[in-house]
């Protein structure tokens, strides 16, 4: 793939070819078989597995490159391709093979009195265009997913990831051709001019959504300026809360891993409640394990008694999305606090609960108002591979169309149709 000029009015013009040539791919992508959707993507997947040492070595370079302009940890985290994330984009794409097709799939057909039958059907949402920070393994995720939907799709990655976008698109490319396939259906938009995002998200004639992914100053402004539909999530504000009734061995476990398995991710919880009868048995001993493992703890005046050595947080503190080892704490009188606490500080990501009494559990989940809603669990499952979506194109917190996880079926939408025989409206 060769580079683009980074002259805008050569970038409008590419950015245009770009558009023209998904709206084209995407009407074929439309029409393929489930076999060859699934040829493609088990041929993507082989092209990764053969080319992981140049994907690895592309990688460090955009690695070395990020370290030297200063990029912070959780973005470092995000931008490296380890031999095990390799590994595991693959087999998101062969799990994505294995996943029902839902193209076309009919449901809730019914005979009207009329003697019409009427019914919906599941269709691709046309051309999806993804706009992304570090994570290049979005790259092979996204292209996996609009891919078995029947989808088109653009991906604009960050700068920061260039190289690394480039030698898995080359694969994505293979694994398409391979499968008879038009390799318009799976476009990386090749420059890195900011000119690109602004005309991807305002074209309407050959674009149907978007997707961003990254900060919530990118988020923001995509929001802000799209005229395309946007799928998204602004920042990730995860809150585990250890009830009355936990088991202490689970809430210990589960708090404990949803900070600490990875900071830079946005289903990572951020802030901790504990409600106030269990606290001066677990604050301790949480906070032990919290410090052994580097992370800095910032809590309210109550979590300071049972923890003295704790920061003295403040409501900056409750609206955090930290991405880094630094875990806010607030005890709460029970329940009822901790649900108004979500309610008033929450990002509507992903919330859990932590209790043995499922009358409570069952409140939490009503009640809560997040895209995932958990009991004893970690809020590192809110992701789409652990939910059997094969992979994930993005996290969505608002409320039409997708929301949570958006796998094969987000990016879907479904059309009415009406079987007759020479039926008539008389």
């Amino acid at each position: 793939m060769s580079a683009i000029a980074d002259n805008i009015a050569n970038v409008h013009e590419y950015m245009a070819g770009v558009g023209r040539k998904a709206r084209s791919a995407g009407r074929a992508m439309a029409r393929a078989e489930t076999a060859e959707k699934n040829l493609a993507l088990a041929a993507m997947a082989d092209a990764i597995d053969a080319q992981s040492a140049r994907i690895a070595e592309e990688n460090g370079r955009d690695m070395a490159a990020g370290r030297e302009s200063g990029l912070d940890a959780a973005l470092l985290d995000r931008l490296e391709l380890t031999p095990e994330r390799i590994a595991a984009m693959a087999e998101g794409l062969r799990q994505i093979a294995t996943l029902p097709d839902p193209v076309g799939a009919v449901d809730d057909l019914r005979m009207r009195p009329s003697g019409i039958q009427v019914g919906r059907m599941r269709v691709p949402l046309g051309v999806v265009g993804i706009i992304y920070e570090s994570r290049p393994n979005v790259t092979a995720d996204a292209a996996g997913l609009c891919l078995k939907s029947g989808n088109a799709a653009i991906l604009r990655g960050g700068s920061e990831a260039l190289h690394s976008n480039r030698a898995i698109a080359e694969c994505i490319r293979a694994g398409l051709d391979s499968a008879g396939l038009p390799m318009d259906a799976v476009q990386v938009v090749d420059t890195t001019d900011r000119a690109a995002v602004g005309d991807l998200i305002t074209m309407t004639d050959n674009v149907d959504v978007i997707v961003p992914r990254g900060g919530k100053g990118l988020i923001e402004r995509i929001s802000r300026d799209a005229t395309v539909p946007v799928i998204k999530h602004l920042d990730g504000v995860c809150h585990v809360y250890i009830d009355d009734a936990a088991d202490p061995e689970k809430a210990l476990a589960v708090a404990f891993n949803a900070k600490t398995q990875r900071y830079g991710t946005c289903n990572t919880m951020e802030t901790l409640l504990v409600a106030e009868s269990v606290a001066a048995q677990l604050l301790p001993p949480l906070a032990e394990r919290f410090r052994d493992a580097g992370v800095e703890l910032r809590g309210c005046e109550q979590s300071r008694r049972w923890v003295p050595e704790m920061i003295a947080a403040t409501d900056e503190d409750w609206a955090a999305e930290y991405l880094a080892p630094v875990l806010a704490v607030r005890v709460v009188a029970g329940l009822d606090e901790a649900i108004e606490h979500i309610a008033h500080w929450s990002s509507g990501h992903t919330e859990s609960i932590v209790s043995q009494d499922w009358s409570r559990a069952q409140r939490f989940l009503r009640e809560v108002d997040s895209s995932s809603v958990m009991v004893n669990a970690s809020t590192r499952f809110a992701d789409g591979f652990e939910y059997g979506l094969g992979a994930e194109i993005g996290i969505s917190t608002d409320k039409l169309h997708a929301r949570g996880p958006v796998g094969l079926e987000g990016l879907t939408s479904q059309k009415w149709i009406v079987l007759g025989d020479g039926h008539v409206r008389g």
